[in-house]
């Protein structure tokens, strides 16, 4: 069959649906005034509203190693083919991205592996951005942690611990990677001794920050990732909306992709607050 009699079948297949729809919902509008059903719930038990916590990304987004983390090549446009579509050649972390425990690691969890039910979290929100902003590379300590704790109880099992330095607003320049006359990216990150805190305290699943990397950007060796992957728990790189949401009490949802054997990968993520 030739292309533009596809095209012409799908169409007609599409407009006989769009009528059995509208039929259907007139119906269904009908006996809903008719009847006393009430309709369910739009949103969930104790959440009013939802933040989106990802950031949009393109060619010119940051990238820990400076280089594009995505192409995109329209193989169809609307105008000749009546649909449009993309094929993308993407960095595995790129934009708002999952880190998966296989990424620092022989043999941790493939992001397809992890396991749904730490996908939907609690999440706790570590503040340092007023320290953040009088040293670039100003670390989430032990003492951070307790100064959270003490101030919302104990982290809750499967917690997403996550940063807010403030660096979320800086995706649109130089200032996200920040690199100094040494060479170096100069951005927040965890300090390994809060992640071993979390590790041998707490039923935390993964730590997230709103900078290109969980180490702190001069970290040449990556001693936070090495602590907290191989424990098959993820993590989460440039976070946004820290500042819209509550240090204790929203629920994260991570919607992590799932190609076989991946080391990470872009998603949306948002928080039920």
């Amino acid at each position: 069959m030739c292309d533009i009699c596809v095209m012409d079948a799908v169409k007609e297949r599409m407009l006989s649906r769009r009528d059995f729809f509208r039929t259907t919902a007139m119906a269904g509008a009908a006996a809903a005034v008719g009847g006393a059903a009430t309709a369910p719930a739009a949103m969930a038990d104790g959440h009013g509203s939802v933040v989106d916590m990802t950031h949009v990304y393109d060619d010119t987004f940051p990238t820990y190693f400076g280089t594009p983390g995505i192409t995109a090549e329209q193989a169809f446009n609307f105008k000749e083919h009546g649909f449009n579509l993309f094929n993308l050649a993407i960095n595995e972390h790129t934009g708002t991205h999952v880190d998966a425990p296989l990424h620092f690691s022989a043999d941790g969890q493939s992001i397809d592996e992890i396991p749904v039910e730490n996908l939907v979290v609690p999440l706790c929100v570590i503040d340092i951005a007023a320290k953040a902003q009088d040293d670039a590379d100003a670390q989430v300590t032990p003492d951070d942690l307790k100064a959270w704790m003490s101030a919302n109880g104990d982290i809750p099992d499967r917690a997403c611990v996550a940063m807010h330095s403030g660096w979320a607003g800086k995706t649109g320049g130089d200032g996200y990677r920040n690199v100094g006359s040494d060479e170096k990216m100069h951005f927040p990150g965890f300090h390994v001794e809060a992640a071993q805190m979390l590790l041998e305290n707490t039923g935390a699943v993964a730590l997230a920050v709103d900078t290109l990397s969980l180490d702190h950007g001069p970290s040449g060796d990556f001693v936070t990732h090495y602590a907290w992957l191989p424990t098959n728990r993820y993590g989460i790189e440039n976070l946004r909306g820290l500042d819209q949401v509550p240090a204790a009490g929203a629920t994260l949802v991570v919607g992590a992709n799932t190609h076989k054997g991946g080391t990470g990968g872009p998603c949306r993520i948002f928080a039920m607050v």
